[in-house]
């Protein structure tokens, strides 16, 4: 018997989207505008300048009317959020001198950023996660969630982030559950289709039947005893590799939003996995990807 509570709604008062100014950054964009109506946030939007000054120059910091690098940032910034009509929303438009994740990680603390979207073209490859990403960097290290937009996500109709049909991915750890509080407030919110979902490598055919069953009745302790009055719950078992079943089971249930935890195994040989399934999930889905770091 499930003792779960619904969540109380989402406080979401500062938005921020890190931006390069490419189409993937538009997109988040657009994402934001949606919270900031549904939620009567504010928006921040960033952009980093970089903090290797070049080798001629003094070490000492350049006036900022001399700097043509900054001037130019600050130019393309002032364009990127007229050009996307954040006059609707309140919103402001911060410069950072340093590496990306050093400006985020400033404007997270100095602006109480309750959420991060986070457009990103998606680099393949297991390989090319190892090493690092933007997106990567900054899903692993934010104490708030992360919405990450993917390359195949299209941008919201008419700046309505309306969820219908949302996907809670677990694998039971404390880490991942750290997500369930947030699947729960959308799907409530939106009195969305919410599927509670494990996946788990193949075992021999004889026994898949018994073990989802196992595995269906400890998703089911998850679902909220009242969740029929405000969602549709559902407890999914799928056999394949992780990030291949999420990616499935979201095509399957035209999914809009996929919810997940994202954290470090135990294991140090393993202590990438969780985050590489996540990185692999954001770079195939079709829709948004919140991350929350356990």
């Amino acid at each position: 018997m499930s003792t779960v509570q619904a969540s109380p709604r989402l406080a979401l008062k500062n938005v921020l989207v890190p931006t390069d100014f490419s189409d993937a950054s538009k997109k988040a964009l657009a994402y934001a505008r949606a919270f900031a109506e549904d939620y009567g946030a504010k928006i921040y939007v960033s952009h980093a300048v970089n903090p290797t000054p070049p080798i001629f120059m003094p070490m000492e910091p350049i006036p900022i009317d001399l700097d043509g690098e900054w001037q130019d940032a600050q130019a393309q910034l002032n364009r990127f959020v007229d050009d996307n009509i954040l006059k609707v929303s309140p919103y402001e438009a911060i410069l950072g001198r340093g590496g990306t994740w050093n400006v985020i990680d400033d404007i997270i603390r100095t602006h109480a950023i309750d959420l991060i979207i986070l457009g990103t073209r998606g680099k393949h490859g297991l390989k090319k996660f190892l090493f690092g990403s933007g997106a990567e960097k900054i899903f692993r290290h934010a104490d708030c969630p992360v919405l990450t937009i993917g390359p195949n996500v299209e941008a919201p109709t008419g700046d309505i982030a309306a969820f219908q049909h949302i996907v809670f991915a677990t694998d039971f750890s404390a880490g991942s559950l750290q997500a369930l509080p947030y699947a729960l407030s959308l799907a409530e919110e939106n009195q969305a289709t919410l599927s509670f979902l494990h996946v788990m490598p193949m075992v021999i055919p004889q026994r898949q039947a018994e073990i989802a069953e196992i595995i269906r009745k400890r998703l089911q302790v998850l679902i909220p005893s009242d969740a029929e009055d405000w969602c549709h719950p559902s407890a999914v078992v799928n056999f394949e590799f992780p990030s291949e079943g999420i990616l499935h089971v979201a095509e399957e249930q035209c999914a809009d939003l996929i919810v997940m935890g994202v954290h470090k195994r135990a294991s140090r040989a393993a202590s990438h996995l969780p985050w590489a399934i996540a990185y692999e999930v954001m770079c195939h889905a079709h829709c948004p990807v919140l991350t929350v770091r356990g």
